[in-house]
């Protein structure tokens, strides 16, 4: 991964929850363009974490 060429968080594309972390939102998933496969909560992707398989449509 390059952390160079970051996309830059704009309004719209993460909050901050209850426990204070930050959670990126679809928004910003797509516009990056690419599944982490971290299990996102708002992943537009349609990784499924607990089998390490994207969700078919």
């Amino acid at each position: 991964m390059n952390f160079m060429n970051t996309t830059p968080l704009e309004e719209g594309d993460f909050y901050f929850n209850e426990q204070g972390y930050r959670v990126f939102t679809e928004q910003y998933h797509l516009k990056r363009g690419y599944c982490c496969k971290n299990g996102c909560k708002h992943c537009p992707f349609g990784f499924d974490i607990k089998t390490g398989q994207f969700k078919q449509k």
